[in-house]
């Protein structure tokens, strides 16, 4: 058996109309990329045959090296080539203006794509809970809600997020979670997971504060329910995962952990840690809306025509298929958490 041919280093974007049966070329051979023309003849692959679940675009692999034939996995990222940099100190990037123009809490980048300073977003107060809506449809989002919550002193009553799933990043501080009664020990830069209906509260350790980052997708707002409940989803009692060096995936020079995907329940949210070592990535898209944060470290975010500065504390927010470069500018590189909705995998990436 022969093996696969790269046919590029990079997926395929096509569309797909549902019900309609496909042939992925998987010997890399073929001329109508990525789909089989029959060229495969004598090398042993043979295409795989799939039908379209339903209309909509689609990134299909076009390095033949995918574990999830026909979709990209971003196994490409760590072939040759398979994930370029880019040079800031090129003559067009240094033709980008630099935005430092705020609107409130936040620069704004072409497509809709925003940096946002949490800390500097109006605040509200339910007991001794801190809230703070960073991301929101009334800013462009379409796939999620995101709020600053700022604990102190005693256990906060008790939100929900309604119908939606949710996860939970914790930024600093530590203490517990209670998720509808059941508590959780957490720490900084752990994840959490809640079903739809769930109920949160947060406690801090004894004379700390305890910050994190909560998420719903589809979008929702916070509801403020008269008691915690008792409906812990039992289906899935994994809610909290923490960094764990074992369970990284290598992208090219850089590296993401999954904190919450499917695998504890999660339904269209994946939440993942990650870290750039000091470089460029070449301006690329993605087919989810994605949030990130940055934990520590400085860096550069680009869109077409603009570049802003980026610190830890901050948050970005890029729409769907929105191009865009994010570059670590200091020597320790960049650490950040993100969030992708809906989508299972932060790299899976395609360029023009």
């Amino acid at each position: 058996m022969d093996s696969p041919v790269v046919a590029q280093p990079k997926p395929y974007l096509v569309k797909l109309e549902c019900g309609r049966a496909y042939f992925w070329c998987a010997c890399g051979r073929s001329r109508r990329q990525p789909f089989c023309d029959g060229s495969h003849t004598d090398t042993g692959i043979e295409p795989r045959r799939f039908v379209a679940p339903r209309t909509e675009e689609a990134l299909l692999c076009g390095c033949k090296h995918t574990r999830g034939g026909p979709f990209c996995d971003g196994a490409h990222t760590n072939l040759p080539g398979g994930s370029p940099l880019d040079d800031p100190d090129s003559p067009a990037n240094r033709a980008i203006p630099l935005v430092t123009e705020k609107d409130g809490p936040r620069r704004w980048l072409d497509g809709g794509c925003f940096i946002v300073c949490p800390k500097s977003a109006a605040s509200a107060w339910r007991g001794n809970l801190r809230h703070r809506r960073i991301v929101g449809a009334e800013l462009g989002a379409r796939y999620q809600t995101q709020f600053l919550l700022e604990a102190e002193g005693a256990r906060t009553p008790p939100v929900s997020l309604g119908a939606s799933d949710a996860v939970l990043l914790v930024s600093s501080g530590g203490g517990e979670v209670v998720i509808s009664g059941r508590a959780f020990p957490v720490q900084a830069t752990d994840g959490v997971y809640l079903r739809p209906a769930e109920t949160l509260e947060l406690v801090p350790r004894s004379g700390e504060s305890l910050q994190a980052f909560l998420l719903a997708s589809p979008p929702a707002a916070l509801e403020w329910p008269a008691g915690a409940g008792d409906n812990f989803d039992r289906r899935f009692p994994q809610r909290v995962i923490a960094v764990d060096a074992a369970r990284r995936t290598a992208m090219g020079s850089r590296f993401f952990q999954i904190l919450v995907d499917e695998r504890v329940g999660s339904r269209v949210i994946t939440q993942f840690i990650g870290h750039i070592p000091r470089s460029k990535a070449a301006p690329h898209r993605h087919l989810y809306e994605e949030t990130l944060i940055v934990l520590s470290g400085r860096g550069c975010m680009w869109t077409e025509t603009r570049k802003a500065t980026v610190a830890a504390g901050e948050v970005i927010f890029l729409p769907r298929k929105q191009l865009h470069s994010l570059e670590a500018t200091c020597a320790e590189g960049l650490c950040v958490a993100g969030v992708i909705c809906p989508g299972d995998n932060p790299s899976i990436t395609y360029y023009d």
